[in-house]
């Protein structure tokens, strides 16, 4: 083969699968929020429901998984191998960010070989809480508040709008259910069940993990004799007005116009 590496690019995007998820996470005053959603699709195909996109590096640091599942399970698998070996060696816990450079490190030396990851790596060390975007370019951001995947931007609208540095863990945890509760409902190659992690000083805690279907009906209840003006659920409801005034306008007018109201 005369230009193999342009056969390699080819082939790349050829197979190239079509992919989407929703993952989020933020720094607030008690630690860390992350949370996710579960379906994983192959284009217009959904071919699980149930894939845990938070993977577990050790008790102290999380990853999530947006791109190619095997590439994420395998990679970040693998640098919950080199954080261990860290420790045996140096006889000390490693950093979020020691742990987030290893792994760009090592994405950067497979650039351009077809990896597709964008993934998050949060956890709490020595110097508090820290979170990075590490994707399979090699590149890695330190941040405050990201969320990577298709339906990201509708859950940044939620988060943008609902975010606060001093939230309790209960309304954080709510706050990022919710965000990915409504990148679901918009859109299609993210569902599933929303999973919600917490990452404090004493390492990470599971919160809750919920079908969006359930919780669809539990931020809009079809509820419409008991509470009939009602919109939205929960925190933060939003209370539609009974008529606009156009609306009130053009009622009269009709009440002005009719038979009855010319005979009296």
């Amino acid at each position: 083969m005369e230009d193999f590496s342009r056969f390699q690019k080819d082939v790349v995007e050829h197979v190239k699968p079509q992919h989407g998820t929703t993952t989020l996470g933020f720094i607030f005053e008690h630690g860390i929020i992350i949370a996710v959603d579960s379906r994983a699709s192959q284009g217009p195909y959904i071919s699980s429901q149930t894939v845990k996109k938070v993977i577990e590096i050790n008790p102290f640091l999380l990853g999530t998984m947006a791109g190619g599942a095997a590439d994420c399970q395998f990679w970040q698998r693998n640098l919950g191998i080199q954080c261990r070996l860290h420790e045996l060696e140096t006889g000390k816990r490693i950093t979020v960010t020691g742990a987030s450079k290893l792994l760009a490190n090592t994405l950067y030396g497979y650039r351009g070989r077809g990896l597709s990851m964008g993934t998050m790596v949060a956890g709490w060390d020595t110097s508090g809480p820290g979170l990075f975007y590490v994707d399979s370019d090699g590149t890695r951001l330190k941040g405050k508040r990201f969320s990577v995947g298709s339906g990201s931007l509708f859950a940044y609208g939620v988060l943008d709008q609902g975010f606060r540095h001093d939230l309790s863990i209960k309304e954080a945890a709510e706050l990022g259910r919710r965000a990915i509760y409504h990148a679901t409902f918009r859109d299609a190659f993210s569902g599933g069940t929303v999973s919600v992690y917490h990452v404090g000083p004493d390492g990470w805690t599971k919160m809750s993990g919920t079908d969006v279907g359930e919780l669809h009906y539990e931020y809009y209840p079809a509820d419409p004799v008991a509470n009939p003006e009602r919109h939205g659920g929960g925190e933060g409801e939003i209370f539609v007005p009974k008529k606009r005034e156009h609306e009130m306008k053009a009622e009269e007018k009709k009440k002005d116009s009719s038979p009855e109201a010319m005979e009296t």
